[in-house]
Order: C-alpha cells, then sequence, then structure tokens
C-alpha cells in the first residue's frame, strides 16, 4: 500500500503553470514561425532549401544509415506514443487512485486531432519521395502546398506530424514519468527528463527528413507547432482542474505528489 497525500478540502485557485521561457511572446513567436513558412511556401518561397536538402540526403543515403533512420525514426509514431503514455497515467492513476494522470494523454490526443491533421488536408502537399513513389509526380510538382487534385493520402506532408508528435507525447512522457517513479519511491533527475523531452524530437526531426519523408521546411513546420502545443499543454494546472464532485474520492493531485 503506497502513501499517498489527502486532498485539500479546498482546492487552491487554479493559475497556470510556469513554461520556459516564462510569458505568451514566445508563443506569439511560435506561432508567427508557423504562418510565416506556411505563408512563404504558399508564394512558392523557400522551394530552393527544400530542394537542395533533399537532394543531398539523396545522394548521402546508404543502405546502412537508410536502415538506421528507418529505425530511429519509430521515434515519432502518434499511435505508439498515444499508447505508452496512455498506460503510464492509467498506471499513476491506479496507483495514486486518482484521474487526473489520465488527463494529460486526453488532451494532448485532443491538441494533435485538431490541429495536426486538419493543417495536413488544408495545405495538401506532398513529400519528396511522391516523385520516386506514387503518385510519381514530376520533382517540380512535389514542392507546392495546396494540390487538392490529388488524393489525400499522396498530400499530407506539412507540417511533419512526426515531429510534431515526438515533440507533444515525449513532453507527455516526462510529465508523467517523475510522478509515477516517485509513487514507486525513487526519483529522476531533471537533466535526465530533458533528455527524454528534447532528444528523441531532435532525432524524428533529422530522420524524417533524411529519409525523404518530409520536406526540411515540413520538419521545421512541425517543430514550431510541437513546441507550441507542447507549451500549451504544460501551462495547464493538472492538479488543480475542477473534476465533478462525484469524483472526489479518485480527485488527487500528481504533479505535487507526494
Amino acid at each position: 500500500m503506497i502513501g499517498v497525500r489527502e486532498p485539500n478540502t479546498v482546492r487552491r485557485n487554479t493559475w497556470l503553470r510556469p513554461v520556459r521561457p516564462a510569458g505568451w511572446w514566445f508563443d506569439a513567436l511560435l506561432l508567427a514561425g508557423l504562418v510565416a513558412v506556411t505563408v512563404a511556401l504558399a508564394d512558392r518561397r523557400l522551394f530552393g532549401i527544400d530542394r537542395a536538402v533533399a537532394d543531398w540526403a539523396d545522394a548521402h543515403r546508404p543502405p546502412v544509415a537508410h536502415g538506421i533512420a528507418v529505425v530511429f525514426n519509430y521515434l515519432g509514431q502518434g499511435m505508439p506514443l498515444t499508447l505508452l503514455t496512455a498506460g503510464m497515467g492509467l498506471l499513476l492513476a491506479v496507483r495514486l487512485h486518482s484521474l487526473r494522470p489520465l488527463l494529460p494523454s486526453v488532451v494532448a490526443f485532443a491538441l494533435t486531432y485538431v490541429t495536426i491533421g486538419p493543417l495536413k488536408v488544408w495545405t495538401a502537399r506532398p513529400a519528396p519521395s511522391a516523385s520516386v513513389k506514387e503518385p510519381y509526380l514530376p520533382p517540380e510538382q512535389t514542392l507546392p502546398l495546396f494540390q487538392d487534385e490529388l488524393p489525400l493520402k499522396f498530400a499530407q506532408s506539412y507540417p511533419s506530424g512526426h515531429v510534431a508528435n515526438a515533440i507533444l507525447w515525449y513532453g507527455v512522457l516526462a510529465l508523467l514519468l517523475a510522478p509515477l517513479l516517485r509513487s514507486y519511491g525513487r526519483s529522476i533527475s531533471p537533466r535526465l527528463v530533458t533528455v527524454v523531452r528534447v532528444v528523441p524530437p531532435v532525432v524524428v526531426m533529422f530522420t524524417t527528413t533524411y529519409l525523404g519523408w518530409h520536406w526540411l521546411t515540413d520538419s521545421v513546420a512541425g517543430l514550431l507547432l510541437g513546441l507550441l502545443l507542447d507549451r500549451i499543454l504544460h501551462r495547464v494546472p493538472w492538479d488543480d482542474v475542477p473534476l465533478p464532485g462525484r469524483l472526489r474520492n479518485w480527485n488527487r493531485p500528481f504533479i505535487s505528489y507526494p
């Protein structure tokens, strides 16, 4: 039987949790960057750097490097990450007798559902590889956005869902990891938490571009969007979000536990 802190009878005022860099200016900067990249691509700019990076990757991708990149790119698979973080949240919920650890995964899934997918459909951009496999487009036709005449499965490259997913879901994993380990009487260093949050997205961003599955600007847009969503997620005061009164027996905090 693990010891848990009993919930306060009076909940504290709900305040947003701090993020770094502090303030909304950085969120605005990320959003402005995403808009700027999208507008530039819509105006057929940045195609030169996208093509140059894709051509370099094609010329420097021996079979061994290709295989290694494919393996490491699995770090950005959205569904396995969703299931992993949901499982961690469920385990922590059972151990703490609280529904709160389930909330980050639910909110993260909702954020990806209403942002990444709709943006891909709206921008309708093929991947670099669309010129060497179905639908076998001319190389110059693989670069522009808004190719609505293509089947949906061939025009979902922008922004990179792998990169955005990696940033958001590893952020959730890091959020749950420390309290889960504490529930077993163990701890994790802040430096290792930072490694969990940073290294997988960097690896995914490199591999997804190197493999020709996304243009460089797709990955940059995924980075900007992922960081923006991650900051929204980490601002939520999970221990103080109001829950229905009927759940008062499953209402214990987990961020500030024990």
